[in-house]
């Protein structure tokens, strides 16, 4: 009984956070666009800087994440930067952007680095880690952030062709009640794993970087899940210029958006039995091949019926990943045991994916205003397979077993 009320309590803390990161990050790259009129450029310097601080920051919220352990600080530290939200985007953020590009860019990057880009990364982590130890699929759990930011995408449309500024408020309102939310969850921390969380070292850290399957796990996220979150960037403008209108094409995606995201929670209840079924690099080659045909579909139509298709297998392609890296990082790092469960997930998978963002963002904005998006897309659908056919031969298996795991024992 305590094990579903703390699975409930935790999934409407993904709803409420997931509502509150899509209300602001859907329609971003349009409110960019069309609001404040920068160009594709400008909105790739503004991602590639906001990457560099999420960057920045996932190895900090990492370390500082093990060393809590259980404890729930900096869920309450997240949503109180959450309520601000708000506020933040209108009355500084935007004002910045305004007056000095640079200026707003730095402000903006940090902010949203902190509470949403580097937060989410430290909230799933911490999920997966009290999943772990009350015995609760963490794919459940993250199924209802989908599902949040489908209601986020379905209204996020009509409220940006009304006022952008709804959507900010949205943000912040979510933000309150995730403070509520996390008050009243109560998570029991033992003894023993206490004293694991504040054993950790920096000097602990250095082992992990001296492991050779760690940089390959590193070095595949880079050329795969990270072109995943740069190709999404500045998809929504692309896709509202394939329609007589921006403002139809706004709301279209918004519809759009919110029936690929309730598809991902459908597809995040199926995507541990498909992982179990190919095993962790299985999923992560598989993962990779929905991407490419992705990408290189989206440089090869043209009109807006199969573009919308192309667009829903973003649905199987992200439960895929986000389960593998869960079920590689335990079955090659023995998660279960370390005590940086949380820098694996967030060295490893994020910021491997943001260091990939903070080069290639401005690259591709530069070439989205010089040779057009579907070009665009087919060069980075080839990048994407090189990095997988890379996985597919060095990535290990399920029964191997890795000489730097028996030489470095990450364990307490």
């Amino acid at each position: 009984m305590q094990n579903n009320k703390l699975y409930w309590k935790l999934s409407s803390f993904f709803f409420l956070f997931f509502l509150s990161i899509a209300s602001i990050f859907t329609f971003f790259a349009i409110w960019l666009g069309q609001s404040l009129h920068l160009s594709g450029a400008q909105t790739g310097i503004v991602f590639s800087v906001n990457a560099v601080f999420t960057m920045l920051f996932q190895p900090l919220y990492g370390y500082i994440s093990d060393k809590l352990g259980l404890r729930k600080n900096l869920l309450y530290f997240i949503s109180i930067l959450v309520i601000l939200s708000g506020p933040f985007l209108i009355f500084i953020y935007q004002p910045l952007l305004n007056w000095n590009f640079w200026i707003g860019a730095l402000t903006g990057g940090s902010y949203l680095a902190i509470t949403f880009l580097a937060g989410i990364s430290a909230i799933e982590s911490y999920i997966e880690k009290v999943g772990r130890k009350y015995e609760f699929e963490f794919g459940r759990a993250r199924l209802w952030g989908s599902i949040g930011a489908a209601v986020a995408a379905a209204i996020g449309g009509r409220m940006l062709n009304i006022n952008p500024d709804i959507n900010f408020w949205i943000a912040s309102g979510s933000g309150i009640l995730l403070l509520l939310v996390i008050f009243l969850t109560k998570v029991e921390v033992s003894t023993i794993e206490e004293k694991k969380a504040k054993s950790l070292s920096i000097q602990d850290l250095g082992s992990l970087f001296k492991r050779k399957d760690f940089w390959v796990f590193m070095i595949f996220m880079l050329g795969t899940g990270c072109i995943y979150n740069v190709f999404d960037q500045q998809f929504p403008v692309y896709y509202a210029s394939l329609f007589p209108t921006e403002q139809l094409g706004n709301q279209i995606f918004g519809y759009l958006n919110a029936g690929q995201v309730f598809l991902e929670s459908g597809m995040l209840l199926v995507a541990p039995f498909i992982v179990r079924k190919v095993g962790p690099k299985g999923g992560l080659i598989l993962a990779g091949i929905i991407m490419i045909l992705r990408v290189i579909g989206s440089g090869l139509v043209s009109d807006p019926y199969s573009i919308s298709f192309i667009k829903l297998l973003n649905a199987p392609e992200f439960a895929i990943i986000i389960v593998s890296v869960f079920k590689y990082l335990a079955t090659h790092f023995d998660t279960k045991d370390t005590k940086f469960s949380s820098i694996l997930y967030l060295v490893g998978y994020q910021f491997a994916m943001q260091l990939g963002a903070v080069i290639l963002s401005p690259i591709v904005g530069n070439l989205y205003d010089s040779i057009g998006f579907r070009q665009t897309y087919l060069i980075m659908g080839v990048i994407v397979t090189i990095f997988t056919l890379f996985g597919a031969f060095l990535l290990r298996n399920k029964n191997q077993v890795s000489k730097d795991n028996n030489d470095s024992k990450l364990t307490a």
